[in-house]
């Protein structure tokens, strides 16, 4: 990871950012540059072959102002604390953005999920709540699914929790499967949100979606649903979609579902009947109405950036875009609709998840996508009035209303 791409360098400079212009004293500023809470474990964890594997894992709760932390836990290769740091800090400003009463957190395990079998997933996810299950709970702290982590790994995970507590807890762990008390609607949450999101700002920027051409970078659960949901709601043309293998392209446009089907057969969009082959790097600068980057961090950076052609980026990644591209990519009029507000919806169906749980009564499906798309509309129209207002992109009308509304809540709360 180079130092101008470390995801949590980003995020601190980001937060500098807003603080400058909302005008935060040094102390606040301070105390949300930083997380408040760390963990780091060492997992042993015997493998089928007998032999013990050691896997360093995190937790960070970042900002507990507004709420007891929520975020999800990732399995990657390439976990490192600094990634963790940086999506527990979105996190912490997507939960405000929003308007739900959470903080920030987020997990990790460096793992490559991938040469795990089914077995050692299982005791790897309860290792891990061996290791920080006494920091967990509905009021302290709230694990969801992030990449490569699965309902099945939840489920797993909560009762691992329940073990250790002697008592039903289903709350403590959201994204479950729904006969241990997962919500509707949650499976394609991330990506519903993101397209709720693209709805309005096509209204405001007086742009046709029907018909219109798309492409999804990273084909992964957020990636699928967009594809499909972007058909499905928005009238979307999807035109090429990759994944980590390679991607595939067809000017006439792909079904959806066809691709998700192969997907899920093959491991991989390569391949694709009909398609030709394309790079991640070349579906990135189709033009494109509108781009769903729905990979890992860092995709579009400065060295990329004046290649983007998409009218509207719908960032359903985590961090996806870097500082220097994003002044790029408004100078070249593409309108950026910021992971932390386009991919909310994942996090605002968690926090449905745990209200159902408490109150152990559960809600119909188009219950939950009304109260989604009620949510996620609303933070939309907060953040483009910000944009307007102050005359910033996307992203730091984003940062301004969400972290204006932490730093209340933690003056309120005299930390500062």
């Amino acid at each position: 990871m180079t130092a101008d791409l470390n995801p949590f360098k980003i995020a601190q400079a980001q937060l500098d950012d807003a603080a400058e212009r909302l005008g935060l004293d040094s102390a606040t500023h301070e105390l949300l540059r930083w997380p408040m809470k760390e963990i780091q474990v060492s997992l042993p964890v015997r493998m089928d072959d007998g032999k013990v594997k050691i896997f360093k894992a995190y937790r960070v709760k970042y900002n507990e102002a507004r709420g007891p932390a929520k975020g999800g836990l990732r399995w990657h290769p390439d976990e490192t604390i600094d990634t963790v740091r940086a999506l527990a800090a979105w996190m912490t400003w997507k939960c405000s953005v929003v308007d739900i009463p959470l903080g920030g957190g987020k997990g990790g395990v460096t793992c490559n999920p991938k040469a795990l079998s089914e077995t050692e997933k299982e005791r790897l996810a309860r290792a891990y709540i061996r290791a920080i299950g006494h920091t967990l709970g509905v009021d302290k702290d709230v694990p969801a699914p992030d990449v490569y982590t699965t309902p099945q790994i939840m489920a797993w995970m909560m009762d691992e929790y329940e073990a250790m507590t002697g008592r039903h807890h289903p709350g403590v762990i959201t994204g479950k499967p729904l006969p241990l008390g997962g919500s509707q609607g949650r499976g394609d949450a991330t990506a519903r949100g993101g397209v709720y999101i693209t709805r309005e700002a096509a209204k405001v920027k007086g742009i046709a979606l029907k018909g219109a051409e798309a492409a999804v970078q990273g084909f992964g659960n957020a990636g699928q649903f967009a594809a499909k949901l972007g058909q499905e709601i928005l009238g979307l043309k999807i035109i090429a979609v990759s994944d980590s293998k390679g991607g595939v392209i067809n000017r006439a446009g792909m079904d959806a579902s066809e691709l998700i089907r192969f997907k899920l057969a093959e491991g991989t969009v390569v391949g694709f009947p009909g398609a030709k082959p394309i790079s991640n790097e070349e579906l990135l600068e189709l033009p494109v109405t509108v781009l769903f980057p729905s990979a890992l961090e860092n995709q579009i950076t400065k060295a990329n950036a004046d290649r983007i052609k998409a009218k509207l980026s719908c960032e359903l990644a985590n961090g996806p875009t870097t500082p220097e591209a994003d002044e790029i990519l408004q100078a070249k009029g593409v309108f950026v609709l910021p992971d932390f507000l386009a991919n909310a919806g994942g996090v605002t169906v968690s926090y449905f998840e745990q209200v159902q749980n408490t109150y152990n009564y559960y809600w119909a499906l188009d219950e939950v996508h009304a109260r989604l798309d009620n949510k996620m509309t609303n933070a939309f129209k907060a953040v483009y009035a910000m944009h307007q207002e102050q005359g910033v992109n996307m992203r730091q009308a984003a940062y301004l209303v969400s972290v204006a509304r932490v730093a209340e809540a933690c003056k309120l709360r005299g930390w500062v």
